[in-house]
């Protein structure tokens, strides 16, 4: 028999294994027993040619500026025309319907004023919800978390995933969250644990003295056996609807998993890289076009794998910055400034982009070189989470920030 001491020191580190901060043992978690509001945030690490993925056609500078990599106006091969000016890269077309329906829109030269070309700087600072602060210890996505608890908002284990290896930036913070791999190896990972061992472990906090440890415990335990019996490995996506077969075609589907089966998500998060095209870029064919397809595909048929299910989804993507607006000399683009974020869902109020936007004439650019910013990213984040998640205090969630302006996608 383990000592009481001994047990709880295991019993903690379990529970670490899990992916659950030390915090989550002083509170129990109740597992959610109604369906919520889901956000789910997709970071395209890189940073994408927003102009390349949501394209200008419009512009005349946009094609005297990209010689080799622009996208063709509507027609064969072209970009999917979306309203006589914008339209999405043409090996985006999954997307379209969603568009149509009323469930996509598009906010364009948004992202953050601050003047970093860094991939590591710029992400950090987007998912601080802190542009220029390197200080931020948390993220934006935990601080919400963290703010919704205090509104008396019921715990469980699954309120914030991550379908990533490590837990993401944006996560990272006081409020428990989750990062899983995959979903079939989750579990209580004590070395070579059979199922044995985790039902004796179980057991053990089932009887622990004290009052607080065992439903937390039990809480925990719930969930894993609430993901074993939905068996990740046999899911068949609803609709008809088909992933790509990639890393984030696996991540999206996992998380429509997670959403279906009512275990309290609140917050989901998914990545995808290899947006960093300095050198053949590609147009309608190419690097960009390939990854493009996947981004575009994987939120098509989560989409369509949801189903009604999406009446209390909204997807948000983002990128840590754009390109330049000019190719470079080796048929790619540089670190740049503007870019274009998604949203996909129920509530968005969708068929339309949004946003001033500032011209690519070069009068009109930002440093002489870049997609100017007319929308802080704040702003679009601060909209999904007071008018879709109800959030009540935006200034607990982006500290030092006023939130600007309301653009009405939600």
């Amino acid at each position: 028999m383990m000592t009481r001491r001994i047990f709880l020191k295991n019993g903690s580190l379990a529970l670490v294994s899990l992916g659950f901060a030390p915090a989550f043992v002083a509170r129990a978690a109740q597992a959610a027993q109604s369906r919520r509001k889901i956000l789910v945030t997709v970071f395209q690490r890189g940073a994408v040619d927003g102009l390349n993925m949501v394209v200008p056609y419009g512009e005349k500078a946009y094609y005297t500026s990209r010689p080799s990599i622009a996208i063709p106006r509507p027609g064969t091969d072209g970009a999917v025309d979306l309203d006589g000016f914008f339209g999405l890269h043409p090996r985006m077309g999954s997307l379209l319907p969603l568009y149509k329906n009323g469930s996509l829109a598009v906010v364009h030269a948004c992202g953050s004023h601050d003047e970093t070309r860094s991939h590591f700087d710029a992400q950090d600072y987007m998912e601080s919800g802190t542009p220029g602060v390197k200080s931020t210890r948390d993220g934006w996505l935990n601080r919400y978390l963290h703010a919704k608890e205090h509104e008396g908002d019921p715990n469980s284990p699954f309120r914030a995933v991550a379908l990533a290896p490590n837990l993401p930036r944006s996560l990272q913070g006081s409020a428990p969250a989750l990062a899983i791999g995959t979903l079939a190896q989750f579990g209580v990972r004590a070395g070579g644990a059979t199922e044995m061992m985790s039902n004796s472990f179980e057991a053990q906090y089932a009887s622990a003295a004290d009052s607080l440890l065992a439903p937390t415990g039990r809480e925990a335990f719930d969930a894993v056996k609430k993901m074993k019996a939905a068996d990740p490995a046999s899911y068949a996506p609803a609709n008809n609807a088909e992933y790509p077969r990639s890393g984030f075609g696996e991540a999206m589907k996992q998380i429509a998993q997670i959403v279906k089966a009512d275990l309290g998500l609140e917050v989901a998060f998914a990545e995808l890289g290899q947006w960093d095209h300095h050198t053949n870029e590609g147009s309608t064919q190419g690097q960009i076009a390939n990854r493009l397809d996947d981004f575009a595909r994987g939120l098509s048929a989560f989409a369509t794998d949801l189903g009604d299910r999406m009446a209390d989804v909204v997807v948000v993507t983002m990128s840590e910055f754009g390109r330049t607006v000019k190719e470079n000399g080796n048929r790619g683009t540089d670190h740049g400034h503007g870019n274009a974020m998604l949203i996909l869902g129920g509530p968005v109020k969708g068929g339309k982009v949004y946003g001033k936007w500032p011209g690519l004439e070069q009068n009109q650019l930002y440093q002489g070189r870049d997609l100017a910013i007319t929308t802080d990213f704040r702003d679009v984040f601060a909209e999904v989470v007071t008018g879709h998640l109800g959030a009540r205090d935006i200034s607990k969630i982006f500290p030092g920030y006023a939130y600007k302006q309301k653009l009405g996608f939600v």
